[in-house]
């Protein structure tokens, strides 16, 4: 009798587990559609000619159209991750994004995301950072494609809802 007592309580906890489940895309949402547009608007703010010159720099192709589309990119992607729009399709230009970032710029620094280059009076020094960052970016938005939707979703009001006779 004790068994089959645990063995219901189970069946609760499970459905409690389910329903707070459909939560856990939205913090994820929220850093990475904040970050992207954050890091956007700081693009934007510059202009994106100054962008174009880092990528110049770097070696990178027609580095003013690739410094627009990627500001664009990261501002309208993220607010669409925000939203949880379309997260499929907008995160493969993302990922994409990330991947050339990671490859052009941050890979010849390292792993970490924070490089000590050395200690001041004022603190600590800081050098350029690693592909740490992307590398979660990159896995966040795997995490979205693969974990569905979530609650507070643009995603989850774009599909039609199936009628079951549990919900007359």
């Amino acid at each position: 009798m004790n068994f089959l007592i645990n063995v219901s309580r189970l069946g609760v906890l499970r459905e409690d587990l389910d329903r707070w489940r459909q939560w856990v895309p939205v913090p994820i949402r929220l850093i990475i559609g904040v970050g992207f547009m954050i890091h956007g608007w700081a693009k934007w703010s510059r202009g994106p000619a100054a962008f174009a010159e880092l990528l110049s720099r770097e070696g990178v192709p027609l580095p003013l159209v690739n410094a627009w589309l990627v500001t664009l990119l990261e501002i309208f992607g993220g607010l669409a991750v925000l939203l949880r729009a379309f997260i499929a399709r907008i995160s493969v230009p993302l990922i994409l994004s990330m991947l050339g970032a990671m490859f052009t710029v941050n890979f010849k620094y390292g792993f970490s995301a924070i490089n000590t280059i050395g200690l001041t009076s004022e603190g600590p020094q800081f050098g350029p950072p690693g592909y740490e960052i992307n590398l979660l970016y990159i896995a966040g938005l795997v995490a979205l494609i693969l974990g569905g939707a979530g609650l507070l979703s643009i995603d989850v009001l774009r599909k039609p809802r199936r009628l079951f006779l549990s919900d007359c």
